[in-house]
C-alpha cells in the first residue's frame, strides 16, 4: 500500500471529506491485487439541486431525505437561502448527513449576491428562480468557472421579460432584476452546449404566468437524460411538461406541488469505482441501486461489458467483475456517448489503459464543462505517456505503456477521479488538487482507499 503524503498527524486519509490541500499532490494508490469491495455512495447531485429547486418554489414545505451534501449542493442551498426560502436539517435518514426540510417564503426576495461556486447547476437553475424573486440578483462564480456558456440562458429570460444586466458579455457576472413574477411564453434557444438551459427553464416554468413553450434549436441537445430527470421530477410534483417533438416542451403555469422525496445515490459518481474491477480484477459492488432511474449513471450497467467486464444487478445491488489489466481484462471500444458525457473521463481512463485502441463520439459538448475535458484528458493521459488525439466531437485512445507522474485536475473532480483509476495501474501517478472532489463526492479519498484496503481479495 503506498503511503500518502497525508499521512501527517493532523490529517486522516479515512476521513469524511477529501483533502483539502489543494496545492499538495496526492499520491493515487495502486491496486495491489484483486478487489472484492462493497462501496455505498450519497446522494445524487443532479437529483438533490433539481428537488432544492422545486421545493423552494412548491405550495409548501418538503423533506428531501438523503441528499447530497457537496460544494455544489451547498452552494444550491446557499443560493436560494439567500432569496427567502427556509432550508432546515434534520436527523439524517442515511449515513451521509442530515435530511433537508426546504420550506418555501412567502415571498422571494433579492438584493443579494449568489456565488455559483463551480456549480453549472446553481448558474443554470436559480437565475429563473431569481427572476420571480422582488429585487435585484447578483450573479457570479470562481473565476476558473466565469467563462461558462450562459448566454442562452440570459437571452431566453429576457425574452421572457426578464430585466438583465449583463454588460453585454452574455455571461457572468450578471444581475437579474426580479419584479415577483416572470411573464413567461413561447422561446427558441440554442442549447447546444448544456441541457441545462433547457432543465432551468422548465424547472421555474409552472410559476411563470403564462407558463412556457419552449423550443431548442442547434446542432444537437447532449444528455437527454438529464432533461427527462427534469421531466420526471416534475411530473412527482404535479407538473406536466408536454413534448409535441423532439426539441420542444410546453408547461402550463400552475402550482408546483410540495413532496417528500428519497434521493438516489449518485450513479454518475459510481463510474470510478466500477471501472476500478475492470483495472484491478475483481469485483466492486454498488449497494442502493435504483430499480428504475433517470441518471445516465445506470448506462454503466451497458457500457462496461462492451469494454469486458461482467455486470449482474440483484436487488439493490449491482456488482462488476473484470479481469484486471495485468490478465489484459480491458478491451478498447467505439463508442457514441452523446448522451452521457459525464462519464466519459472515467471511461476514457479505462480506454487509456486497454488492450486496444477506442474511439469516443458524441462529448464535444464536455469542452464546456468544469474545464475542457477533451483537452484535459489528452494532456494528462499524453503526459504519462499516452497516444490520445482530440477529435471535433471526442477523442481517439491508444494505449501505450504509461508512467507515474504529475496529474493535473484542472479543478474539475472528475479529471481527479479519472486520475486515480489510472493510478491504480500506474505507479507513481500523483493527482494534484483531489480536494476538487468535494464538488460532488467529498468522500472519494476515503471511499477509495477503503475499497483497495477493506475491499482486497
Amino acid at each position: 500500500m503506498l503511503i500518502s503524503k497525508y499521512s501527517a498527524p493532523d490529517f486522516d486519509p479515512y476521513g469524511d471529506r477529501a483533502p483539502d490541500e489543494p496545492n499538495v499532490l496526492w499520491p493515487a494508490p495502486v491496486a495491489d491485487g484483486a478487489l472484492r469491495a462493497s462501496v455505498s455512495l450519497p446522494g445524487s447531485k443532479s437529483l438533490t439541486n433539481r428537488e432544492l429547486v422545486l421545493a423552494s418554489i412548491a405550495d409548501g414545505p418538503s423533506l428531501l431525505r438523503a441528499p447530497l451534501h457537496s460544494l455544489d449542493s451547498d452552494n444550491m442551498v446557499q443560493a436560494l437561502r439567500a432569496m427567502g426560502t427556509v432550508i432546515e436539517e434534520r436527523p439524517g435518514s442515511g449515513a451521509f448527513g442530515a435530511d433537508l426540510l426546504v420550506t418555501p417564503a412567502d415571498e422571494l426576495f433579492g438584493s443579494t449576491t449568489i456565488d455559483c461556486g463551480m456549480a453549472g447547476t446553481v448558474m443554470r437553475f436559480v437565475p429563473p428562480v431569481a427572476g420571480l424573486a422582488l429585487g435585484p440578483t447578483t450573479f457570479d462564480a470562481d473565476d476558473s468557472a466565469r467563462g461558462r456558456p450562459m448566454k442562452a440562458m440570459i437571452t431566453a429570460l429576457r425574452a421572457l421579460g426578464v430585466d438583465i444586466n449583463d454588460d453585454g458579455r452574455g455571461s457572468l457576472p450578471f444581475t437579474v432584476h426580479g419584479t415577483g413574477r416572470v411573464a413567461g411564453g413561447a422561446i427558441t434557444i440554442d442549447a447546444s452546449s448544456s441541457s441545462q438551459f433547457v432543465s432551468g427553464l422548465l424547472l421555474s416554468a409552472a410559476r411563470f404566468d403564462g407558463g412556457l413553450h419552449l423550443t431548442h434549436e442547434g446542432e444537437r441537445l447532449p444528455s437527454l437524460p438529464h432533461i427527462e430527470m427534469t421531466i420526471t421530477a416534475l411530473a412527482d410534483r404535479g407538473v406536466a411538461v408536454e413534448s409535441p417533438s423532439a426539441g420542444e416542451w410546453m408547461v402550463s403555469a400552475g402550482a408546483i406541488r410540495a413532496a417528500d422525496v428519497d434521493i438516489e445515490p449518485d450513479l454518475s459518481n459510481a463510474a470510478p469505482f466500477l471501472a476500478a474491477a475492470l483495472v484491478a480484477g475483481g469485483s466492486v459492488t454498488i449497494t442502493g441501486w435504483p430499480a428504475a432511474t433517470t441518471q445516465v449513471g445506470a448506462d454503466l450497467a451497458a457500457i462496461l461489458p462492451l469494454f469486458g467486464a461482467t455486470v449482474d444487478l440483484s436487488g439493490d445491488r449491482l456488482t462488476v467483475t473484470g479481469g484486471g489489466v495485468r490478465a489484459g481484462g480491458i478491451q478498447g471500444v467505439t463508442l457514441d456517448l452523446t448522451t452521457g458525457g459525464e462519464l466519459a473521463p472515467a471511461l476514457v481512463a479505462l480506454a487509456a489503459l486497454a488492450e486496444g485502441p477506442s474511439e469516443i463520439t458524441g462529448i464535444g459538448h464536455i469542452r464546456h464543462h468544469e474545464t475542457d475535458r477533451l483537452a484535459a484528458l489528452a494532456a494528462e493521459i499524453n503526459g504519462l505517456g499516452g497516444d490520445v488525439t482530440e477529435l471535433e466531437d471526442g477523442l481517439r485512445i491508444v494505449p501505450r505503456p504509461l508512467h507515474g507522474g504529475v496529474w493535473r485536475s484542472y479543478h474539475d473532480h472528475r479529471m481527479a477521479t479519472a486520475g486515480a483509476i489510472v493510478g491504480l495501474a500506474v505507479p507513481g501517478v500523483e493527482i494534484e488538487n483531489v480536494a476538487t472532489t468535494a464538488k460532488t463526492l467529498p468522500q472519494f479519498t476515503k471511499l477509495w482507499q477503503a475499497m483497495l484496503t477493506d475491499g482486497a481479495a
